[in-house]
């Protein structure tokens, strides 16, 4: 497999590990998203996001207001994530 598609596939199975521990396997609840981002991304974000700092990602991400993050919108964070990466390695 190519590495995107390689990349593709750990986003998707990193989806399924957390959702549905709370409720819908296609949706992550804000609890399974703060546990997606304290161990899926802690050496990004640095210590433990507080109630506070996930409850504003949680609202930047819920586009439709439904009150759960489905993939699309978890996708929007991994690229919104990787774009900030990329443009702090592009000014080193």
């Amino acid at each position: 497999m190519s590495d995107i598609l390689t990349a593709m596939n750990l986003l998707i199975k990193v989806f399924e590990k957390y959702s549905g521990k709370e409720g819908d396997k296609t949706t992550l609840t804000k609890g399974e998203l703060k546990e997606l981002l304290q161990h899926e991304m802690g050496p990004l974000l640095g210590k433990a996001p507080d109630k506070a700092a996930v409850d504003k990602i949680f609202k930047d991400l819920d586009s439709n207001s439904d009150g759960l993050v489905d993939f699309t919108e978890y996708v929007t964070l991994i690229c919104c994530l990787t774009t900030v990466c990329h443009e702090a390695l592009c000014k080193k």
